[in-house]
């Protein structure tokens, strides 16, 4: 296995472990905070959970603005310096946070923060693109997604410690983990960015930004975003119905979906990177189709078991799926992207979550207090047999392009 790891190591450009190394590091800054956000807002100003999940709603709609900025920036002026800003002021917000004592002061924080904390979002993506040829692409997001998931089992666990003594503590290491992430930034990644067409160089800042016109009307894109929609709004229920319904409607108390939940991110750190090996192999769409397979398996089950064995068993089923179809979709970004315009395409692409995000939770609880909540599931299914259709027809209608896409990125690479 050492071994395994080690030309898995030498496969990767070092400037790329650096970003991974960054993500862990700026990643258990994050979920040092995030998972107890609500225990925060609630015991700080002494409001109920409406209240924070209007801060929550505030977070999302900013953050959805700020990508589409980091988008235009990380095109025009590139991806290292969006980052650099992003991580700073991420750093210099998450202490105000901690020191702000008014709730009304705390809504304004959260504009700013959800508008400039996300600027780095697409950057960060568009790197991966610049680092790694095409068919590395889907592995790089999937180390990424590893990463992450080490840092959401090490995050919470400080943070749940640190969390009963101090809240303000959490806040200020979550901006030292920030400006840690900055100095490995600055240090170790250079400016990814393919040099811009001449005329690209011309255009002015407006005329950037106004070219999200031109990512909008990119059919094929677009229904790829759509069907991505579908999909997500069945896997969001994951961080959001699903403890509830576990405990109201099965009586299983918040450690149960705690294990389940850990579970899930020790499966994803187990063996991520081994399923996108495999998954590289097959053409983008059909994979895409496949984890939403799995999806629709998976969260049917969750309104047909009971037992608590068949809950983990539905979890490995989703779990795998968006092991799958995370990373590749992610890859697929890149690969509908001009080389000029991977940063704004990253921007809309969170859409893809943003969406589901706002919506999906509250579609949700209106199911679970009016009707039967085993309907939730029911509903998610139907739409990820949605999702897998969407999918495989998409596999037929842009199949061409995606593979030209492809030859003409390896005849740019090859010329001299």
């Amino acid at each position: 296995m050492l071994t395994r790891i080690r030309l898995t190591y030498h496969e990767f450009p070092t400037r790329f472990w650096a970003l991974v190394f960054a993500s862990f590091v700026d990643g258990v800054g994050s979920t040092l905070i995030f998972p107890f956000f609500a225990l925060y807002v609630t015991q700080r100003f002494q409001v109920g959970m409406t209240e924070a999940g209007m801060l929550l709603a505030v977070f999302s709609a900013a953050g959805f603005a700020g990508n589409m900025l980091g988008g235009g920036l990380a095109d025009r002026i590139g991806r290292r310096t969006v980052v650099l800003f992003g991580l700073v002021f991420s750093a210099l917000s998450s202490v105000a946070m901690g020191l702000v004592d008014s709730l009304a002061a705390f809504y304004v924080l959260a504009v700013f923060v959800g508008l400039l904390s996300d600027v780095a979002g697409p950057a960060q993506g568009a790197m991966v693109a610049d680092m790694l040829p095409e068919e590395q692409r889907a592995e790089g997001f999937g180390v990424l997604r590893v990463a992450r998931n080490v840092a959401w089992i090490v995050g919470p666990t400080i943070g749940g410690f640190l969390a009963a003594r101090s809240y303000l503590l959490l806040f200020v290491l979550d901006a030292i983990s920030s400006l840690i992430t900055a100095a490995i930034v600055y240090r170790l990644i250079a400016e990814t960015m393919p040099q811009r067409p001449a005329q690209a160089g011309r255009e002015t800042l407006g005329q950037t930004f106004r070219s999200y016109i031109r990512v909008l009307g990119d059919s094929g894109y677009m229904a790829f975003l759509v069907v991505s929609i579908l999909m997500n709004l069945v896997y969001i229920q994951l961080y959001s119905t699903f403890s509830v319904y576990l405990r109201d409607v099965h009586g299983i108390p918040t450690q149960g979906y705690g294990l389940l939940m850990s579970m899930n991110a020790t499966t994803v750190v187990l063996l991520q990177f081994w399923v996108t090996r495999r998954t590289k192999r097959y053409p983008p769409m059909v994979m895409m189709a496949l984890g939403s397979a799995l999806y629709l398996v998976g969260f049917t089950m969750f309104g047909v078991v009971s037992a608590y064995l068949l809950f983990a068993a539905a979890m490995i089923l989703v779990t795998l799926g968006e092991m799958v179809v995370i990373p590749v979709g992610q890859a697929l970004v890149t690969r509908f992207a001009p080389q000029d315009m991977r940063g704004r395409y990253m921007a809309v692409f969170g859409l893809s979550w943003g969406i589901p995000a706002a919506a999906g939770p509250w579609a949700a609880g209106l199911i679970m207090d009016n009707l039967n909540p085993d309907w939730v599931w029911y509903v998610g299914g139907l739409l990820s047999g949605l999702a897998v259709a969407g999918f495989l027809a998409l596999h037929a209608q842009t199949r061409a392009r995606l593979a030209a896409d492809q030859a003409a990125e390896l005849e740019a690479r090859a010329a001299p």
